[in-house]
């Protein structure tokens, strides 16, 4: 299972978990962001980026991460990608393989050699060697996308020039590959860095209290951030959009999606971050602020976290139930462990329902009487099934959205 697949549709296990546990929404944390995204400067790709910008945003990822620990010079889904490039055919395969093995030792020798973890020296180093450097992790790149998506991986530089000529694709002919616009994106990305609050952060930690591309071992789902830093898990952003786009739902998901993933709280992260590599902003919530704008308030980070390992345990939770029996049964485990809201208390946001003269109210606010209608929809996205299936499952959704004649029944969301 994957943590990305996971979130990418709402009709996923996690994604409907999620929806229904941050009964806000991603507004409040989105406002909370843009508040603390106060630039006017954008750092914009040359035109010759195109659609090699997601690889431009993995090296740049991979060179900041680099910037603050040395321990791992070359992450593990770039491992694995040059791994797999061998059982693609005789010839182009085992060579795609071998120079990636190259490419390896010489991206970890130029690392140690750079010494690029030293807090003593700045985060950048002189400018043939950060070209060199990110020719290296643009070509890095590449491989990590054999590792997350093989037919991508057909339609890569890396690909079509191993498979025209095999016997001269070499490290040399792998290096010359990028173009001049994806390398200085890289570097002038980094160069924004040094003169910002990431660099500010460098200075304040030490490499042996940094992890990069952290994963979460036994959480039965493949996840893997950017960075942690002395307890705060930080994402990187490429976006040409950070304003508009820096904190979406996928993204406040993401960052959330971590934080629960990490069961035995191995990095004991107490703040969640951004940094928008093109804008140079860093935005942090420590863990409370930010469980509170996505309003967790019906549990807390503990519960949270054991019922998100009961979900991973309990199904296929980042694929769309295949077919009726494997949605019933995700409906099913997901109705049994929704939280148990107190009689008196708003479904929604489980704070105590307000007194009222007339009749009784069934929401606290506005908003959650707008949010329910939201979570209802996400919890059944299957066509053909309504509020009023609820006599079958023993739970609806919203209680007011409920069409069905018993109306005495859990208002658990």
């Amino acid at each position: 299972m994957s943590l990305t697949t996971g979130l990418h549709s709402p009709r996923t296990p996690l994604r409907r978990f999620l929806d229904r546990e941050l009964s806000a929404g991603p507004r409040p944390l989105r406002e909370s962001f843009r508040a603390q995204h106060q630039t006017a400067h954008l750092l914009l790709p040359g035109p010759g980026v195109g659609t090699e910008a997601g690889n431009v945003g993995t090296a740049i990822d991979q060179r900041l991460r680099l910037a603050f620990t040395t321990a791992a010079p070359v992450d593990l889904a770039t491992e694995a990608g040059i791994d797999l490039t061998g059982g693609i055919g005789r010839g182009a395969g085992l060579r795609m393989r071998a120079v990636g093995n190259e490419l390896a030792a010489r991206l970890v020798e130029t690392v140690h050699r750079l010494d690029l973890d030293n807090r003593a020296l700045s985060m950048d180093r002189a400018h043939d060697e950060e070209e060199d450097l990110a020719r290296m992790l643009l070509a890095g790149a590449w491989y990590q996308v054999m590792a997350r998506n093989p037919y991508g991986f057909t339609y890569t530089q890396l690909y079509l020039t191993a498979l025209e000529n095999p016997g001269g694709f070499t490290l040399d002919r792998l290096l010359q590959l990028p173009n001049q616009d994806m390398v200085d994106d890289v570097v002038h990305q980094l160069y924004l860095a040094t003169t910002g609050p990431l660099e500010a952060l460098r200075s304040r930690t030490q490499a042996q209290d940094c992890t990069g591309g952290p994963t979460f071992p036994g959480a039965g789902i493949t996840a893997d951030a950017d960075l942690v830093v002395d307890g705060l898990l930080l994402d990187f952003k490429s976006t040409k959009h950070p304003f508009a786009r820096g904190l979406s739902q996928h993204t406040a998901n993401q960052l959330i999606g971590y934080l629960l993933l990490d069961t035995a709280d191995r990095y004991r992260i107490d703040t969640l971050g951004l940094y928008l590599t093109r804008s140079g902003v860093l935005a942090s919530w420590p863990v409370e602020e930010y469980l509170n704008l996505l309003s967790t308030c019906r549990r807390d980070l503990p519960t949270l976290r054991t019922v998100v390992a009961e979900l991973l345990a309990g199904c296929q939770a980042d694929a769309i139930p295949y077919g009726q029996e494997e949605e019933d049964q995700a409906h099913e485990l997901l109705e049994r462990l929704a939280p148990v809201i107190e009689a008196g208390h708003c479904p929604v946001c489980a704070q105590p329902l307000p007194d009222s003269a007339r009749r009784p109210r069934m929401y606290c606010s506005r908003w959650c009487t707008g949010r329910a209608s939201t979570i209802r929809k996400r919890q059944n996205p299957v066509p053909g099934r309504s509020a009023g299936d609820c006599k079958k499952f023993g739970v609806t959704p919203i209680m007011e959205e409920c069409t069905c004649d018993q109306r005495e029944h859990s208002q658990g969301v």
